[in-house]
């Protein structure tokens, strides 16, 4: 064998090497022909079809986590939830204020620290007084409060995908991706104008990052039917507001 031969079965054997390191260290198929060798198959469907495996299987799905950012109504929420059927719980970041909130069924709490009730109630001896009583603690909400809404609709699995999972103008397909070390398919709506979602290739075609349009926040989703607990908080770290809670 020349050397010029030797040197090209070396690069040849590298190569292999190489490809099979990345395909079994990654999950990724760049060496393979096919894209969707091994996957769930959805990749090789038309968008429209992805976008509505993609909310079937997120609507079937017991349980979830969503963070990110999300835009509305020109504040940014920045939010980090677990959701169920059952409720949901987690944390909720706006204007620099974090409050945290748990709902279970219908009964919905909400907890901050001084310096937020403080900001949301002014200022004075008696909202200092009320701001150190409810420091720390869970404030149920009234159900019929303006307040009970606007929370409760962070919590809610089926309201928060509702809104989320659909895509605005024409769909199609943008390639194979990864995220979070897991293939997905990419579709967008109107060539990311009317924003992308990643969707898993891997089990169930779970969305697992969504980029909302027109800037309006990044989320990501995992955890997908992992179960967690959802427990009433006791009642010496409950404690009634006392009056309708602040609308700002």
């Amino acid at each position: 064998m020349t050397a010029i031969a030797r040197d090209r079965t070396r690069r040849t054997v590298l190569a292999g090497a190489v490809c099979a390191l990345v395909v079994t260290g990654t999950g990724l198929t760049g060496c393979s022909e096919d894209p969707d060798a091994g996957t769930n198959g959805v990749g090789k469907l038309p968008a429209e079809q992805i976008q509505a495996k993609t909310r079937a299987a997120a609507g079937t799905a017991d349980a979830l986590r969503l963070s990110g950012n999300v835009v509305t109504s020109g504040r940014t929420y920045k939010l980090d939830m677990r959701l169920s059927s059952a409720g949901g719980s987690g944390s909720v970041t706006a204007q620099g204020a974090t409050f945290q909130l748990l709902r279970i069924g219908e009964k919905l709490y909400l907890k901050a620290d001084a310096g937020f009730w403080a900001q949301e109630d002014g200022k004075g001896d008696d909202t200092d007084a009320a701001a150190d009583k409810l420091d720390g603690k869970y404030v149920k909400v009234p159900s019929g409060d303006p307040a009970y809404k606007k929370f409760s609709g962070f919590t809610d699995k089926d309201v928060l995908l509702d809104g989320l999972l659909t895509l605005h103008g024409s769909l199609d397909t943008d390639g194979h991706h990864e995220q979070a070390g897991t293939r997905t398919i990419r579709i967008t709506g109107d060539k990311g104008d009317g924003g992308t979602l990643d969707v898993s290739l891997e089990g169930q075609p779970y969305p697992l990052r969504l980029a909302r349009p027109g800037g309006a926040g990044t989320l990501t989703f995992s955890a997908w039917g992992k179960h967690f607990p959802l427990t009433e908080p006791a009642k010496d770290e409950t404690v009634d507001y006392g009056k309708q809670l602040p609308t700002s």
